[in-house]
């Protein structure tokens, strides 16, 4: 593609004013710009490739990351995690990057755009390890939208990455009949212990209904785009989705606690 045109790149939830310029991507930068690049650089020079690397501020204030190759998988190229290895492969991703941030010193005056705080912060998490910030190229998937990193646990994280990637829904169209099967295949694949499981399955109905809250709390002050979101539905997806995943907290922790 030319190099001196942009061209808008859509995918997620909130994407406006992201465009593809060359091989980077201009997106629009905040408070939190700077920290995130310090987490981004950290990862890459601890190994962990997954993530675009951060190329400073364009002469518009705009920040300019590295272009990841590859297609948004949700929701056209879901059917990427639906076999197993596919969900192993994600899992082993998150696994690097919480291995990789452990050694991550944030800037003294770093400045975080946490949407949802998360107690008892042991990293820096993503807080949005999904479908639709997942890129998957030909050689290489990689995690996109780390605007909203802050502290944060491993914990939180991986439960909001099951939620999206098992995929653990309410809905007939995407509920699958192995999500148990498949929640302890995740966690197998990340290298989770017997503690860490145990302490997993109530995030994992809590986180996906802090969600549901956020966007309720969000529409009442009408701050965009999460009005728009809750407007469109997406709070009765994800309090739906919480419903059934609470229903089922034993069923989850037998298939993870299985020998």
């Amino acid at each position: 593609m030319p190099t001196d045109r942009e061209q808008p790149l859509s995918g997620g939830n909130v994407s406006e004013g992201v465009v593809r310029l060359g091989d980077t991507v201009r997106r629009p930068a905040g408070p939190w710009t700077p920290a995130v690049h310090a987490l981004l650089t950290h990862l890459h020079e601890a190994g962990f490739r997954a993530a675009p690397r951060p190329l400073g501020i364009d002469e518009r204030g705009r920040e300019v990351l590295s272009f990841v190759p590859g297609e948004v998988i949700w929701p056209d190229r879901f059917a990427l995690v639906g076999p197993d290895g596919g969900l192993a492969r994600v899992a082993r991703l998150i696994r690097g990057f919480h291995d990789a941030v452990e050694g991550f010193t944030p800037p003294p005056d770093a400045r975080w755009q946490l949407l949802m705080p998360v107690d008892g912060a042991d990293i820096i998490a993503h807080h949005d390890l999904a479908p639709w910030n997942l890129v998957a190229g030909d050689d290489a998937w990689a995690f996109i939208d780390w605007d909203n990193a802050g502290p944060g646990t491993r914990l939180s994280d991986l439960a909001y990455a099951a939620h999206g990637f098992l995929p653990l829904s309410a809905h007939p169209h995407w509920q699958s009949p192995r999500a148990a099967e498949r929640l302890r295949l995740f966690a197998d694949a990340y290298g989770l212990d017997e503690q860490g499981r145990r302490d997993l399955v109530p995030l994992l109905g809590s986180r996906t209904r802090a969600m549901h809250d956020f966007l309720r709390d969000q529409a009442a002050r009408n701050t965009q785009p999460w009005a728009r979101l809750w407007a469109e539905g997406h709070g009765d997806s994800w309090r739906g989705d919480a419903e059934y995943t609470e229903r089922r907290e034993e069923h989850w922790l037998t298939a993870l606690l299985a020998h």
